[in-house]
């Protein structure tokens, strides 16, 4: 398992190159092989018949043999005899033999055999030479029946020099690797040639899905032949296609819903400011009213304050989606902006701060003011109780922390905390926000070109740090 997933990591050209030489290289072997060793025992086959062949005859030469002791004495006439037609030769008659053919060249095990009346053989080295020992057994006749013939105990051998058809199954040998190697090298090119075709289209489905996840929908690739990659390149282009059509109706969609929403917005302000204006006159003289008309009058002065903040708070959620938001960049105190803020809407006796003077930071006042009253306000609301906020700054940006004393936030809330109309109900109180608070917040951190993030504390609570650069640049926000 562990080579495999080793072998997954490789490239596909390099996994092709393999695949091939290994194909190439099991198929000349075997076809190689299978060609020498039927080639080599032919040869060796044919060798060792002929000279078995030609040893019987040389041995009939010799006939007929006398049955008398007499013949004892004729040893070395018959091994005379042999020499003649032999370069070397030994012949045995019981312990006794003659000849010039090394006794090393004739093993018991070939002896035993000879004894037993065939005519056997068997490849010895001599010197780094390879010759073949030939043995056969010397029959005798007598008596007025020509055609009987016993044993005489006479053996004969001889040496046959066997180093041409050794050169020959060398030769073959040599073929054998030079045609293996040919075979391994029209293979990887091959090879080569068959990666070129079919990792071309792959290297061009892989660069035009690259381009199609960065979005650039007009991606397509050139569909060639009717092969299965030919395939593979019509359906990348119909996906394609179908993407482009279904992503071009989702922008219309949305580009229709946020200008609905902006539209809605701008025209909801002129009424919302009227009806602000008498539900302040009304909520003045609330106190005058009897009971239950003065609790009318409060609840629709609050919440025509909340609907107000609510279409304020899409107004500049447009301004964000439509890339019109901008920075008004001041040198400011820090410090005093927040104590500012704080004191504006409220919350100086609800928040300790915790405000250093002195650190001072080019920001846009007003979306500072943002950004901080949303933050307390969220943790006034959401959390509990002392709500701190702490300011500290270093040579490259400033940092702002609000934290609470509520429960915190349940971990599956932590991903979502900055989405728009989110509410964490599960993990705090009812929202009587729009939900829009946070992502107004983390949206103009943004485009100061900081960071906002939430967390957990320990024991209890939520904190919010705020992290803005000295020295923000002043364009639009990268939508």
């Amino acid at each position: 398992m562990k080579h495999w997933r080793h072998w997954q990591h490789w490239g596909l050209r390099a996994r092709l190159l393999l695949a091939f030489a290994l194909v190439s290289v099991v198929t000349a072997a075997a076809v190689a092989g299978i060609g020498y060793g039927r080639a080599r025992d032919a040869i060796v086959q044919r060798a060792q018949d002929n000279a078995a062949i030609e040893m019987t005859n040389q041995i009939r030469q010799l006939y007929p043999v006398p049955t008398d002791d007499a013949y004892e004495g004729r040893l070395a006439t018959l091994v005379d005899k042999m020499n003649g037609r032999s370069n070397s030769a030994r012949v045995y008659l019981g312990d006794r033999s003659a000849g010039n053919m090394p006794e090393s060249a004739i093993t018991p095990e070939l002896r035993q055999k000879v004894a037993s009346g065939r005519v056997a053989w068997q490849r010895v080295d001599l010197g780094g030479v390879t010759f073949l020992t030939l043995g056969s057994q010397v029959r005798i006749t007598g008596g007025s029946d020509a055609e009987s013939s016993s044993p005489s105990g006479i053996e004969v051998y001889e040496l046959r020099d066997f180093s041409g058809e050794i050169e020959t199954i060398d030769g073959l040998a040599r073929d054998a690797w030079l045609i293996g190697g040919a075979a391994l090298l029209l293979a990887l090119l091959l090879a080569v040639l068959a990666a070129r075709s079919v990792l071309r289209p792959v290297q061009e489905l892989q660069r035009a899905a690259h381009r199609l996840g960065e979005g650039d929908l007009d991606t397509r690739l050139t569909v060639r032949g009717g092969d299965e990659l030919a395939a593979v390149a019509g359906t990348f282009n119909s996906t394609a296609e179908s993407l482009q059509q279904h992503v071009g109706e989702l922008r219309r969609m949305e580009a229709d819903a946020r200008r609905f929403v902006a539209d809605v917005s701008h025209e909801l302000r002129t009424p919302l400011a009227a009806m602000t204006a008498v539900t302040d006159m009304l909520d003045a003289e609330a106190g005058r009213l009897p009971g239950v008309s003065g609790q009318a009058v409060r609840l629709v002065s609050r919440e025509t304050h909340n609907l107000t903040r609510l279409v304020n708070d899409l107004i500049e959620v447009t301004r964000f989606d439509s890339g019109t938001a901008s920075l008004a960049l001041d040198d400011i105190d820090v410090a005093e902006a927040v104590r500012t803020t704080l004191r504006t809407r409220g919350f100086t006796n609800s928040v300790h701060a915790e405000l250093p003077d002195g650190i001072r930071a080019r920001v846009d006042p007003r979306r500072l003011d943002v950004i901080v009253a949303n933050l307390a306000g969220n943790a006034l609301r959401h959390g509990a109780e002392p709500v701190t906020v702490r300011l500290t700054g270093d040579p490259a940006g400033i940092t702002i922390e609000v934290a609470d004393s509520g429960p915190g936030l349940d971990e599956e809330v932590l991903p979502h905390v900055f989405d728009r109309f989110y509410k964490a109900d599960t993990a705090r109180s009812r929202s009587e926000g729009s939900g829009l608070g946070l992502a107004i917040s983390w949206e103009n951190t943004r485009l100061h070109g900081g960071r906002l993030t939430a967390a957990n504390r320990s024991p209890a609570g939520a904190v919010f740090t705020v992290w803005l650069p000295r020295n923000p640049r002043n364009t639009e926000a990268d939508q």
